[in-house]
Formats: structure tokens, sequence, C-alpha cells
């Protein structure tokens, strides 16, 4: 069992690693100045691709040793965690698209205040909570209708991950959008969503 863990362990390091690099800004600007503004169309779709690719050695590994059951939710509960998994699912393409300007290899590079960098333009999901992507891949994770041994520690550790992973896009964004971006923060949490949609005329002059 011990042998089990170390070898998920790994699985999960390397795909952390991998992924972090990835998305490292050096590594970005490498590929802006290799490909040029093809970099822009093709950054996301082979970055997305990749970490698919990599991160199937772990889920295969859990499938086949899974470790010891920890607990089994029975019906009807089940079922509302698996829709409320199924919701949060929805959340991350949805963020995609409400943003497209935040994950563009040009707009990242650049300095705050510029043309190049744009507008923070706060509207869908980006109303509601900072980091949809964290917010659902938290949800999706722990309400798992199930849990085994393997299962919790391979959560315990991407969590941990995830929230790094988060608070280092967070500095990127207010790299890229400065004062812009510290009161979208002020007002706005990154994890936990709020009761009503934040206006950006709200916004002191």
């Amino acid at each position: 069992m011990v042998s089990s863990i170390v070898i998920l362990i790994l699985c999960l390091v390397g795909f952390a690693a991998i992924h972090s690099l990835l998305a490292s800004l050096p590594f970005k600007r490498f590929i802006r100045r290799s490909l040029g503004s093809k970099a822009d169309k093709l950054y996301m779709p082979v970055y997305n691709l990749i970490a698919v690719i990599t991160i199937l050695p772990l889920v295969y590994l859990l499938y086949k040793n899974p470790g010891p059951f920890l607990y089994i939710i029975p019906s009807p509960w089940r079922w509302l965690m698996v829709g409320g998994q199924v919701i949060a699912a929805i959340i991350g393409p949805r963020a995609l698209k409400d943003a497209p300007h935040r994950f563009r290899l040009h707009s990242q590079l650049s300095a705050p205040a510029t043309p190049e960098a744009g507008h923070l333009d706060i509207h869908g999901v980006y109303r509601w909570i900072r980091d949809p992507f964290l917010f659902s891949g938290l949800v999706i994770m722990w309400l798992t209708p199930f849990m085994t041994v393997n299962l919790l520690i391979i959560y315990i550790l991407t969590t941990i991950y995830l929230v790094m992973g988060s608070l280092h896009w967070e500095s990127r964004l207010v790299a890229q959008f400065g004062d812009e971006y510290r009161e979208y923060q002020i007002n706005v949490h990154r994890i936990i969503p709020r009761l009503k949609g934040y206006q950006e005329s709200s916004k002191k002059p």
C-alpha cells in the first residue's frame, strides 16, 4: 500500500512540475519569441492537451489501485453531489469564454495600463468569484460521493497545489492589470462565490 501511494504522489508531482513549467512566464516568453503571434492561438489548446495527457497516468493508477474505502455516500445524497460536480464542470469552460483576454500570451506578458494588457472587463462568472477554476476544481474533487485512502491523499495534495497555483495566477493578474485588479480583489472573494454580482460601475473613481 505504501509503495502505491508513493507512486501516485510521484505521478502527481510529475504532473505538477510539467504543468507549472508550461504555465510559467519565462516559458511563455520563450514560446512567444519562438512562434510570434501564432503562439496566442496555439498555446492554450496545446497546454490543455498536454495537461490531459500528463494527468491520465495518475487517473489510471487511482482506478487500478484506489486503496481501502473510507466511505460511500448513499442515494439520494450521492446524486446531489454528482449534480454539484456537473455544475462545477460547466464553470471552467464558461470562465474561459467570459475572460479570454486573461489567457492570451501577448496580454499576460504586457505591462499594466497598456493596450496589449487590455481592460479587466469583469463579467460573467467573474462577477461572483475571482478564481472559478479553483472553485470548480475543489467542488469536483470534494463532492466525489466516495472516498478511498489513496484518493484522499491525492485530493489533499492537489488542493494544496491548486491553492498555491491560484495565488501565483493572481499575482500575474495584478502584474497584468495593476490597480484595476487590486480593486477587484477587495470586492470579490477568490474562492467563495458572492451572492450579489460585482458591478464595475460601482468602483470608486
